[in-house]
């Protein structure tokens, strides 16, 4: 049985383990204003307690974009005190995103520009269509990326290929996003939603607490060192050696069984 819960102007389908959040403003592209983003901070809190939804897919309404970008009519009257706590905001809500404790995929079904292509980055995986276009535009509004640009971009792509997209501004295909490891798969438009969902539907069919341990893992030990993102690792691994979920995947795997998962 499914779920359906709308609310303007993101909408959020669960069903299936699955729960597909979309940003609902087609007219405008799907572009962020704080609507959006006061919308996108709370579903995320409740999706990130729910224990019924194991995946979450983002994507935007229409087929012409993912999220074009910041809502400019916002930034014209921004100084420089509004401007920073603009890019807190931002900010605060894609890292609650990013660390919500399960995999967001994001379905990237057109532009992805600004702030909608910093959304895409602050997702667990992306997947784009063969249509979309990426790129971090702010250069040509006397502006730099302000919702984690300039430092999840080099950190997905290296240095300099992000510097080269950051200060001339320029979009990139699918294809070349793909090319430079911007998105994780490219797929034709009408496959996009289905292919998302293949992927999600992979993902929670494992278990929910070593789902969680494993973004966990890479992300608390990305900025550490090697010996350092060694110990969470080992600190983790410890900890679901203790649960319910690891006595019965080991079990079921013994007797050649599909394990049934309870999330303790």
């Amino acid at each position: 049985m499914e779920e359906t819960q709308k609310s303007e102007p993101v909408l959020c389908e669960i069903g299936d383990r699955i729960a597909t959040v979309t940003i609902n403003r087609p007219r405008v592209l799907n572009a962020l204003n704080a609507e959006v983003f006061e919308t996108l901070r709370s579903l995320f809190a409740m999706l990130a307690k729910d224990d019924t939804v194991r995946v979450i897919l983002l994507t935007g309404a229409g087929e012409k974009s993912f999220v074009a970008g910041a809502d400019i009519g916002e930034l014209t009257t921004t100084n420089r005190v509004t401007g920073r706590a603009l890019s807190r905001r931002g900010n605060s809500i894609f890292r609650k995103i990013e660390t919500c404790g399960k995999p967001v995929i994001a379905l990237v079904n057109g532009f992805a520009l600004g702030g909608g292509c910093e959304l895409a980055m602050a997702c667990t995986m992306r997947i784009a269509s063969e249509t979309a276009k990426l790129g971090q535009p702010e250069v040509k509004l006397g502006l730099v990326p302000g919702y984690g640009g300039t430092q999840r971009l080099p950190r997905l792509i290296g240095q300099s290929a992000a510097l080269k997209l950051i200060l001339t501004g320029e979009m990139v295909s699918a294809a070349d996003a793909l090319r430079l490891g911007l998105v994780d798969e490219v797929v034709a438009p009408g496959r996009l939603l289905e292919r998302g969902r293949e992927l999600a539907s992979a993902i929670a069919a494992m278990a929910p607490l070593a789902v969680a341990g494993c973004l966990e893992a890479v992300y608390k030990g990305a900025d550490r060192s090697l010996d350092a993102a060694l110990n969470i690792e080992t600190g983790i691994f410890g900890r679901l050696c203790g649960t319910a979920d690891k006595a019965e995947g080991t079990k079921a795997f013994l007797e050649k069984r599909p394990p049934s998962w309870t999330g303790r």
